[in-house]
């Protein structure tokens, strides 16, 4: 298993991908491949520091906030969608899966800034270039990953795929910590690579039929440490969920 960082420069993403089912692009190759100037994706970060705890952690833990909200993407048009719970069927989250998780929604904070649809946009268009030109069906995630309880685990579900066509993982920062290696593994074979992403805005792209991903957990090396992701998740023909969904409750 590889412990480099296989960084892919943005012309070549749609290539890599089709080729090794995932590809790494450094801070300047992901603002070069969504067309995104970097310190308006740096204005997002402070919206961290704001996110609310995940109340639904099954194995007892209190090392993660984040918040949720979904989008369609066709083409240059990108709509946000009534909030809606994130479910994930069993087969795929053997922890949480078939459960509806409602999380707090994403902030005007970030969505509403122009370089929050050119980022879905951006994306988006590298998912259609391999699989052709269709909506695509965005639910994105803001993750904070803390040390609160002496280890955070980034997946705690274990290495998985997600259910969907493409997953995005994007760095936001990490601050006094260790570990939070990722991994990536070949769905249907024995191949690999590991490597920890320590930039801001790098980004780890996924073929989600074709590997599988996890992200191993942190450590403190200081008082608050933790780790802030943005995972975005696409997916054609409609969001996951079950077959009869509940209405949102009044109070989550």
């Amino acid at each position: 298993m590889s412990h480099s960082l296989p960084v892919t420069k943005p012309s070549q993403t749609p290539a890599v991908l089709f080729d090794r089912g995932y590809a790494v692009l450094s801070r300047e190759g992901l603002c070069e491949l969504v067309g995104a100037p970097a310190a308006e994706l740096d204005a997002l970060k402070p919206t961290w520091n704001e996110l609310p705890p995940d109340t639904y952690l099954r194995d007892g833990g209190h090392y993660r906030s984040r918040r949720h909200s979904c989008f369609i993407v066709e083409g240059e048009k990108v709509t946000q969608v009534p909030h809606r719970a994130h479910w994930q069927p069993v087969e795929y989250n053997a922890l949480h899966g078939g459960l509806e998780r409602w999380f707090e929604p994403m902030t005007p904070a970030v969505i509403g800034q122009p370089v929050w649809p050119q980022l879905l946009r951006g994306l988006a268009a590298c998912c259609s270039t391999l699989k052709g030109a269709q909506p695509w069906y965005v639910e994105a995630h803001q993750f904070r990953i803390d040390t609160t309880d002496g280890i955070g685990r980034p997946t705690p579900e274990g290495a998985h795929r997600d259910g969907v066509d493409f997953v995005a993982v994007l760095l936001v920062g990490r601050e006094g910590i260790k570990g939070g290696e990722t991994r990536v593994f070949e769905a249907n074979g024995p191949h690999g690579i590991r490597f920890t992403l320590t930039e801001a805005w790098s980004a780890l792209l996924l073929d989600d039929e074709r590997v599988i991903h996890e992200s191993t957990p942190i450590q403190p090396l200081a008082e608050l440490g933790h780790r802030d992701t943005l995972v975005l998740t696409f997916r054609a023909k409609g969001f996951q969920g079950p077959a009869h969904p509940s209405p949102e409750p009044p109070h989550r």
